[in-house]
């Protein structure tokens, strides 16, 4: 087996873990379990809908970034069932000597898989895949009001290093 060459095939492969947890592309079919776990947080209540059929919004959405390329949602599987996901992109730059750098959002476990260590499991997964693809940093942003998740990156050794801010167009 040769090593991946190219960053989407970086994100595209299917990788084990200890505890049974395998990381692995989201396929379409998978939309409803990522929108699930988008939904099964308080924040996530109020901008997402679970609905069926789900919103066309959320299948365009997924094909975009299938096209876009460098842009995947990893979701964690356990027994066959999605338990976590995180979106990965790598974004090419000029700034920083034209350095990539992968960022990091989305990242959701599900309430009856919290607190068995998953969500080091995905972010090493996800770190492991930016460094393989040349990737010189990696960033995330968190919602403020997410004490726990700061907490959570700062113990992997994010810094809070810029004040984000957004701009909603709706």
């Amino acid at each position: 087996m040769t090593a991946p060459t190219s960053a989407d095939e970086i994100l595209a492969e299917t990788r084990r873990y200890e505890n049974d947890v395998t990381m692995r592309p989201a396929g379409e079919g998978d939309l409803r379990a990522i929108i699930a776990l988008l939904v099964d947080d308080p924040l996530g209540k109020t901008r997402e809908r679970l609905e069926d059929p789900l919103p066309r919004s959320y299948v365009d959405a997924y094909r975009a970034m299938a096209v876009q390329g460098g842009n995947v949602y990893l979701v964690a599987e356990r027994a066959e069932t999605v338990i976590g996901c995180v979106q990965v992109t790598f974004i090419a730059g000029i700034s920083r000597e034209g350095m990539t750098r992968a960022n990091i959002e989305g990242v959701r476990i599900a309430s009856t898989a919290r607190g068995l260590g998953l969500g080091k499991i995905m972010m090493r997964d996800a770190i492991d895949r930016a460094r393989e693809a040349g990737c010189g940093l990696v960033q995330l942003t968190t919602d403020a009001r997410r004490i726990d998740a700061q907490k959570f990156y700062t113990a992997l050794g994010f810094q809070a290093s810029h004040v984000g801010m957004k701009l909603d167009l709706k």
